[in-house]
């Protein structure tokens, strides 16, 4: 509290005489205002007020007490992701950056889920629901044993940006498998489940903080992120891009909100006053807090050329609503406040708000009070866990083609299977970004071993590298390394400092470099902050060319022979990897030396080989040939398709792909393998929409596996031999050719998405196979509503073949009478159910009005009077005879909407 000094005398000369009772009341005004000031000083030098403590305050009183009480330049450093400890007011360090987009990421072990395109298949909302509880478990079990350990770093917080809520409008964004797809209305449904599991509240705290993001019309190019400008119509701006964010606020109650990086009609989205502050908080009522992407706000000075100094930048994010800055750009705001760019007031508002998020986590509260703080560490990778995430693999995988019913195979009848391709080995190929580390990761070659035992024999062969110039970079084995003393192995030494200084804490032998490290890595000595130095040798087993690369979170260098081959630039959460290539003579003793160090919770090292020159197409043809069938596992990886990276091959660039195809050599793999006459199931392992034009036509079956999580393998197997009729649909439209699209850069929706698509796709939106048939009846809808009334729609469905699945039921409307351009046709509804062989079901969903409005020539949200169609069955209608195998049907009526009605909400 600071207290104020009188400048001026407080009585000053008057020209006239004051009686005897003005004297006495100023001199008690005088005895009031003396007395005021000591007790200012008293309160001053007795130290802060730490009643925001009690816990029988509510939180918006002790918020207020706690940061009334700050300076400027502390309230400042609590306005970005990376907020210092204010001791005197016993403020604890926080770092706000935390990620969960499908397990909690960057944080060590934790169980790892289907990338949220792939779980998005399963159209399942109360999977959605489960995973986020799972996540959120986790995620405070993790929380609490950092700080019983001292850690309050990155990735260890109770909020986490997640999720990605952004329309996947283009199969060429390389971001797209972190979405739930191109439906505005599956993907608001879907986020909401996921984030009330993260979000559980016990009627005082919340257990974790999820993120909606990014707000909003983001979605590519990645190499232009940090500078383009959008516009889009006010029709896709509230039809397409708006409803999810909308949704997870209004209905899920979301308390996070992040910024995109891009500029929305000339101004940033992380500081944008229509976005942030009209939009958000007055028209949705959005109560939390708004972060920025990160270096966003910097972007506004350096990227978009908004601001002319780093001040303006600062101001421009926090009056266009914008709390937290990702990045050190807020540092410039007690400038901005001196100069007058932004008030001090704005600031407190933010920082209140701040400061109630972590309130509401129970940060400022004893433990014992805190329900959520007693979730025990032990909880983490469980096996009711692990469990669930083989659960959501099995519901995500999507049957495509099953031709002549090959599929489910027989573990008695199959005797000898080929599984060929880069990723049916690859633990990478099961994850998608923003992941985790999962402990017994399982890939499809080896849910397939575990699926036939000892009946049948696998043979595998990677047949090719997964792109031209990319390889399949692996763990150097340790039978190639050796120390001086010609012992197995490279010999380690290990410092308590980022700088290999003084004499190391401890020295052995490791068999390769091959490390991920939870909490304390290897003694109490080694905490966080150490580094590493390996020495030794590298014997190749083969002469020829090799690819070298580093794995880390930090910094890692590689030298053999002196050379450094490597710059340690890269980094888990990006999938970047640092490479070079040299050539190697067989049995050569390669002089070898590593340096690592790292500075934050979980670190990651890696050394790591390919042989680029070499071929397996060849051996990956033998063994097809020698099988009775082969299981190719083809597609691409986080380390292809991705945020913002350096990979430029062809078919990408910077984390986009340029192609929709298969990598060139993956189809010629495809079609030399089919060419030994031997059954086909084409597995595609990838985030996003893929032209399989020859396989759709030519390989037997296909199966849709995503980036399935930790237990993808065990789940590839459980589909392919039966244990488990698949019943995922797609969420993404799969077009035929790249020709069939607008260019990237447009964000206007014509032409793009099953909704405005009028071409015809090779797989569409809502698409899926199952082991069994099903059958619809008993349709009814109302002949007639009164615009703003709900809408009851009730359909039997009946299991009318001879094993038991799931059914995706999908409800669809068609606007026939609109005054304005319409989606083609758009879902409206959903529900997943399970039945038996001869077991039907009433399936019931409501309509609510919002669902017929439109947005008006006038922007005018309003129902308008006319015809509607509606479709419901177990896949999008329209495609009857386009694709084999049909085992779901579709049905229609018709309803009319009499009257208007306008709506105040956008």
């Amino acid at each position: 509290m600071k207290v104020k000094t009188l400048e001026k005398p407080l009585i000053p000369k008057l020209g006239f005489c004051f009686s005897t009772i003005g004297l006495r009341f100023l001199g008690l005004g005088f005895l009031i205002y003396i007395m005021a000031g000591n007790m200012g000083i008293q309160a001053q030098e007795s130290g802060p007020d730490f009643s925001f403590l009690d816990t029988d305050k509510n939180f918006e009183e002790r918020v207020d007490i706690l940061v009334d009480q700050m300076t400027l330049e502390e309230k400042v450093s609590q306005m970005m992701n990376a907020s210092p400890a204010i001791p005197r007011l016993k403020v604890p360090e926080y770092n706000w950056w935390n990620e969960c987009l499908h397990g909690v990421a960057r944080a060590g072990y934790a169980t790892v889920f289907p990338q949220s395109i792939s779980v998005a298949a399963s159209f399942d909302k109360n999977l959605m629901r489960e995973i986020g509880s799972v996540i959120s478990d986790e995620a405070r079990a993790k929380h609490h044993e950092f700080i019983r350990n001292g850690k309050r770093g990155i990735y260890t917080g109770l909020d986490f940006w997640s999720p990605n809520i952004n329309i996947f409008r283009d199969p060429r964004w390389g971001r797209g498998h972190e979405t739930y797809g191109e439906d505005p209305y599956l993907t608001g449904e879907l986020a909401s489940q996921f984030i009330e599991g993260l979000q559980e509240y016990d009627g005082k705290y919340l257990k974790t903080i999820a993120t909606s993001k990014h707000f909003a019309v983001h979605s590519g190019p990645e190499p232009l992120r940090h500078s383009f400008d959008v516009d889009v119509s006010d029709r896709d701006l509230y039809e397409t891009y708006f409803p999810a964010f909308r949704k997870t606020v209004k209905e899920a109650k979301v308390y996070s909100i992040m910024g995109a990086y891009n500029r929305f009609r000339g101004e940033s989205c992380s500081g944008h006053d229509f976005l942030l502050n009209k939009v958000l908080r007055e028209q949705w009522g959005f109560e939390g807090y708004v972060v920025s992407d990160c270096g966003a706000i910097q972007d506004i000075h350096t990227g978009h050329n908004i601001a002319s100094s780093e001040a303006e930048a600062a101001a421009i994010g926090v009056s266009g609503g914008c709390d937290l800055n990702c990045g050190n750009y807020y540092t410039h705001l007690t400038d901005a406040v001196e100069h007058g760019l932004v008030r001090e007031e704005e600031i407190d508002t933010a920082v209140k708000r701040l400061f109630l998020a972590r309130f509401k986590l129970g940060m400022f509260d004893p433990e014992e009070e805190v329900s959520f703080a007693q979730i025990p560490f032990g909880i983490v990778c469980s096996e009711a866990h692990n469990t669930l995430a083989r659960k959501a693999a099995q519901k995500s995988m999507v049957l495509l083609k099953n031709k002549e019913n090959l599929l489910p195979l027989s573990v008695d009848q199959v005797k000898k299977i080929a599984v060929i391709g880069p990723n049916a080995d690859n633990v990478e190929s099961l994850l998608g970004n923003y992941h985790g580390i999962p402990k017994k990761p399982v890939t499809f070659l080896e849910g397939i071993k575990r699926k036939v035992g000892p009946k049948a024999e696998v043979l595998y062969s990677e047949g090719v590298h997964p792109a031209e110039g990319f390889y399949n970079l692996k763990p150097i084995p340790s039978a190639y390394f050796e120390t001086e003393e010609g012992r197995q192995g490279l010999k380690a030494s290990y410092y308590n400092n980022l700088n290999w200084e003084g004499e190391p804490v401890l020295e052995r032998i490791d068999d390769q470099i091959d490390f991920s490290w939870e909490h304390q890595p290897i003694s109490k000595e080694l905490i966080d902050n150490f580094s590493v130095k390996w020495k030794g040798y590298l014997v190749p087993p083969a002469s020829g060319q090799y690819e070298f690369g580093v794995f880390s979170k930090r910094g890692m260098n590689i030298r053999i022979d002196g050379k450094e081959i490597s710059n340690g630039s890269g980094t888990i959460h990006r999938g970047r990897y640092a490479t070079d290539i040299l050539s190697l003579e067989e049995g050569k003793r390669y002089e070898v030396e590593v340096t690592f160090f790292s500075d934050e919770t979980n670190a990651i090292a890696q050394m790591l080989w390919a042989r680029p020159d070499v071929s397996k197409i060849d051996e990956a043809v033998s063994l097809a040939q020698s099988a009775d069938l082969a299981v190719v596992v083809l597609g691409l990886s986080q380390r292809l398709e991705g945020e913002s990276m350096d990979v430029i091959t062809p078919g990408f660039d910077g984390g986009d792909r340029t192609a929709i195809t298969l990598p060139a050599q993956q189809e010629a793999l495809l079609k030399a393998v089919k060419a030994t006459g031997k059954p086909v199931i084409l597995v595609l392992n990838a985030g996003s929409a893929m032209a399989i034009n020859w396989a759709k036509e030519n390989v037997d079956a296909i199966i849709s596996a995503g980036y399935p999580g930790e237990e993808g393998g065990n789940a590839l197997a459980d589909v392919v031999f039966g244990d488990y009729n698949p019943a995922g649909r797609l969420p993404v439209t799969y077009y035929q050719s790249l020709e069939d699209l607008p260019p990237f850069e447009d964000y206007d929706m014509m032409g793009r998405t099953y909704r405005y698509f009028e071409g015809t796709p090779l797989y569409p939106f809502g698409y899926g196979l199952s082991y069994t048939r099903f059958e619809y009846t008993d349709l009814k809808v109302p002949a007639q509503v009164k615009a703003g009334e709900s809408i009851s729609v009730s359909v039997k469905v009946a299991n009318v073949g001879d094993l038991a699945g799931d059914e995706v039921v999908q409800l669809y409307l068609t606007d026939l009478d609109a005054s304005t351009v319409r989606p083609i046709r758009q879902l409206e509804a959903f529900e997943r159910i399970h039945l038996k062989p001869g077991e039907s079901k009433e399936v019931n969903f409501i309509i609510a009005p919002r669902q017929l409005s439109m947005i008006n020539a006038q922007s005018k949200r309003v129902i308008e009077e006319g015809d509607f169609t509606v479709y419901v069955g177990g896949k999008q209608p329209g495609f009857e005879g386009n694709l084999d195998a049909e085992t779901t049907m579709v049905i229609e009526g018709e309803f009319q909407v009499k009257g208007v009605k306008q709506f105040r909400d956008l």
